[in-house]
């Protein structure tokens, strides 16, 4: 995998809806950044995913920035997943996005299921009108 920042969105309740392109983004970096790692362990021993994993939440996401954007300046490729659905919509991940942008380095998704359009798509409302604040 190219060094970068991969965005990697998780099940937001059932581990079959994992994309296959997520398991192949999490088994090919060299490191995933998770909001809680504990429950990111379970994702990743559930598809046999051996990457080494650390955390990045609301406590310490402004301190990993420069860690992580050093590291993929050495040629890294970083996963970053949250609990559940994308990272940065309503999770962390927001500040390591802006400071991998402002610091010119490679920015990707392995897009999964998110809560607010699953939400949406079954409301029945349709998308028009729609805005989330």
């Amino acid at each position: 995998m190219d060094a970068g920042l991969y965005l990697v969105g998780t099940p937001i309740g059932h581990l079959g809806d994992m994309t296959a392109r997520g398991i192949e983004t999490l088994n090919g970096a060299s490191l995933i950044v998770a909001e809680d790692t504990r429950t990111t362990r379970n994702l990743l021993n559930h598809f046999g995913i051996k990457t080494h994993c650390i955390s990045c939440h609301k406590f310490n996401e402004a301190q990993r920035c420069n860690e992580l954007i050093d590291r993929i300046r050495n040629g890294e490729a970083i996963a970053l997943v949250t609990d559940s659905g994308m990272p940065c919509i309503s999770d962390p991940g927001s500040r390591v996005v802006a400071a991998c942008r402002a610091a010119n380095v490679m920015i990707t998704s392995a897009p999964g299921p998110t809560a607010v359009t699953t939400a949406l798509a079954l409301s029945g409302f349709g998308g028009h009108g729609f805005l989330f604040a």
